[in-house]
């Protein structure tokens, strides 16, 4: 099965892959691996997904703010990919960074919502090693932000 298909039969509606706002690149290629920039959290009206995990916001809320930075990775990787995503050979690796207040303690949790949504589409290949970590803020108070590097068939 395509990885195109795959998402279809998930009923996932893809985030279209935005523009970086800053002085970079969305997503760079060396060599064989596709290194896609940090993706904030913004849900499905296009809003950002804003507050403390472990103050205004609880772990489950985490979870699906990461979830959302997931899908916008994968927008990126097909953009990357000039549509393409069977040029996707692996996830090598996300990052997570995590707003979250002094005392929380669950940030893999909440980065698993990244790590879930990657491996249901890309299955085995999804796999990926990983760094869940907590800050005391992120851009424009999003609650999640994650970035990514992928191996180029």
């Amino acid at each position: 099965m395509t990885i195109d298909k795959k998402i279809e039969e998930l009923k996932i509606v893809l985030p279209e892959a935005k523009a970086p706002v800053g002085s970079y690149v969305a997503s760079k290629i060396v060599g064989k691996l596709l290194f896609i920039s940090g993706q904030i959290s913004i849900n499905e009206n296009g809003e950002l997904i804003k507050g403390k995990i472990g103050q205004e916001l609880t772990t489950e809320d985490g979870y699906n703010a990461a979830k959302r930075c997931g899908l916008s990775i994968i927008s990126q990787v097909r953009n990357a990919c000039n549509g393409d995503l069977s040029k996707i050979k692996s996830c090598v690796k996300l990052t997570g960074f995590v707003n979250s207040t002094d005392n929380f303690i669950e940030q893999p949790k909440v980065i698993n919502g990244a790590s879930d949504i990657i491996a249901s589409i890309f299955g085995d290949d999804g796999m990926h090693t990983r760094a869940a970590v907590s800050t005391n803020s992120l851009p424009l108070g999003v609650s999640v932000e994650v970035d990514a590097i992928f191996e180029l068939n």
